[in-house]
């Protein structure tokens, strides 16, 4: 079994720390969620679903802002009062990077779910 998502993260910070500028990983409903958050928080210029075959993949074009991203293995159940210790954990200061949290309300940055006061899973961290 394959975990897709910590596939594609690979992919695109292998890409980023080539100096690349697109990189193609598999589409899913997920990584959708998750490029709509990161082009947001202004870590990818932009992403298109395109059809490559029987499959369709995410072309993301990269914007040269990630220094690391990675999932969050297990995926942790975060509290509203817990976002602070997994902050430490997996941003390396305050300030810069941010958790990529599945809640209720959909995908969403830790600092987005802690305005709307819900808690989630931990998907993955990026910064």
């Amino acid at each position: 079994m394959a975990d897709l998502l910590a596939d594609a993260l690979n992919k695109i910070k292998g890409y980023e720390s080539l100096g690349r500028q697109e990189c193609d990983v598999a589409s899913t409903k997920l990584m959708r969620n998750i490029a709509i958050t990161l082009k947001k928080n202004e870590y990818i210029s932009d992403f298109e679903e395109v059809q490559n075959g029987r499959f369709k993949e995410l072309r993301i074009k990269l914007a040269n802002r990630i220094n690391d991203i990675g999932v969050v293995k297990p995926r942790h159940a975060v509290k509203l009062s817990e976002y602070q210790k997994y902050e430490t954990r997996y941003i390396p200061s305050r300030d810069f990077g941010l958790l990529i949290v599945s809640t209720p309300q959909g995908v969403m940055s830790n600092k987005e779910a802690k305005e709307r006061r819900t808690g989630g899973r931990l998907l993955a961290y990026v910064y």
